[in-house]
């Protein structure tokens, strides 16, 4: 096998909603494997000290910007003053999300937009800033983080659902008119991970022992589970993998 398909050493990566979370997770991943990360994040003091910390952890310099994904004209400008300073990123992973639970007949439209705006809007709009400069220089790879509701559905997330199995169909759309430019899109889709923002579901014996046992895996998964299927998408080893939507969730997605 040869020695390069792994490598992503030297390439520019930004990964949106990388403040905390999973998203800090991917980043440091793709850090520690020798990229070049730039954060991101809409509260520009947690997204500093983010980039802080990680730097320390990784003796890397990693670059950060702020702006809210779900605002069209905000993310075209500190997009194209992250080109002007950066360069277009080798490597994008769009993982800003939100969360916002009720039922159907009592969600708030408001909150239905913010999660439609934030979750499915915003892979749009920030690939769309830069896939001009992908196709010019003929590579590129985009990694959409979906979820396992891009299958399933539960009560109460039904907007998440929704906006989730958005992005995996967006991924197909996006592959098929990127790929004859050397762009790679796909769809990265995380089960139930034990995060800080997933505290209360984790901390809850009920939920807790209902996942365990309908997950083959009986497990919550760990911030470093995705890493190496991350890491996969943004090299070349996936040269030819286009528009698909990878489940990393202990198996949930595929048994009833």
């Amino acid at each position: 096998m040869p020695d390069h398909l792994f490598d992503i050493t030297g390439r520019l990566a930004l990964v949106t909603g990388s403040s905390r979370g999973l998203g800090y997770a991917m980043a440091l991943g793709l850090a520690g494997r020798g990229a070049c990360v730039i954060l991101h994040g809409r509260d520009d003091a947690r997204v500093t000290a983010a980039a802080q910390e990680m730097s320390t952890a990784t003796g890397a310099d990693i670059a950060h910007v702020s702006f809210d994904v779900a605002d069209a004209q905000a993310t075209r400008t500190a997009l194209a003053q992250l080109i002007d300073r950066h360069g277009v990123p080798d490597i994008l992973v769009n993982n800003a999300g939100l969360q916002r639970r009720g039922a159907i007949h009592k969600i708030a439209p408001d909150d239905w937009d913010a999660v439609i705006a934030t979750n499915l809007s915003s892979v749009f709009h920030v690939s769309r800033e830069l896939v001009s400069g992908m196709i010019a220089r003929g590579s590129g790879k985009i990694v959409n983080t979906g979820s396992a509701h891009s299958a399933l559905a539960r009560a109460t997330s039904a907007p998440y659902s929704a906006s989730k199995a958005g992005v995996a169909m967006l991924t197909r759309g996006m592959a098929a008119d990127l790929a004859r430019h050397g762009i790679q899109v796909n769809c990265l889709s995380p089960g139930f991970f034990q995060t800080d923002i997933t505290a209360a579901l984790w901390q809850d014996p009920d939920f807790d022992s209902w996942l365990r046992e309908r997950t083959p895996s009986a497990r919550w998964g760990q911030p470093d589970d995705l890493v190496g299927t991350l890491i996969y998408l943004c090299s070349d080893a996936s040269n030819f993998v286009c528009g698909q939507n990878l489940f990393v969730d202990g198996g949930l997605t595929s048994v009833v």
